[in-house]
């Protein structure tokens, strides 16, 4: 199992678009996925209606885990979507 700590670099944080680009990524991974908010509410990562539900704005710190075969680089690149901002 492998775990990062990120904030959310854009304004408006994970709403509709960049949440759909996040569960894209998310997608193309075999390993099961998490999205954790401070409070200690997990979400799956690859769920638009999860990703929405916790209310993700910008500068919350999330913490993205992974469980399987592409760990590593499932937490590493969803990481470095986070911190590119969603191109937004």
């Amino acid at each position: 199992m492998v775990t990062k700590e990120v904030s959310v670099k854009n304004q408006v944080g994970l709403h509709a678009r960049p949440a759909t680009f996040f569960i894209q990524k998310a997608n193309e991974f075999k390993s099961t996925i998490w999205v954790e908010k401070e409070e200690g509410r997990r979400v799956n990562a690859k769920s638009l209606l999860g990703i929405l539900s916790l209310g993700i704005l910008g500068g919350t710190p999330i913490k993205i885990i992974a469980d399987g075969v592409d760990e590593e680089v499932a937490v590493d690149s969803l990481v470095k979507l986070v911190e590119s901002g969603f191109a937004e």
